[in-house]
């Protein structure tokens, strides 16, 4: 990974951490917002409360950077099986 995407990471991680409580921590309504504007989903109420729960290892009603890279690695595997399985599927045609 690039130190540039390693950055963005951290700085998206921090620009919303804090805002309530723990500044090294997202609460519930602090990663809701961070899902919603950064991946730019309209996820439901029931989707945050889904990806909290699944992260927040610990049970603190928080997550921190360890629990918020799980999501991002996450995430970042789904979109890489994404695109390997529209290029086969591409390739197919």
């Amino acid at each position: 990974m690039q130190l540039g995407a390693m950055q963005m990471l951290i700085k998206t991680f921090h620009k919303y951490s804090g805002k309530e409580g723990d500044k090294y921590t997202l609460s519930r309504s602090e990663l809701k917002e961070l899902l919603l504007e950064e991946l730019g989903k309209t996820q439901a109420q029931t989707t945050v409360e889904k990806v909290m729960n699944d992260l927040d290892a610990n049970n603190d009603g928080e997550v921190d950077f360890t629990e918020f890279i799980i999501l991002m690695g996450a995430l970042t595997v789904a979109c890489n099986d994404f695109f390997l399985e529209q290029k086969r599927e591409g390739g197919r045609s």
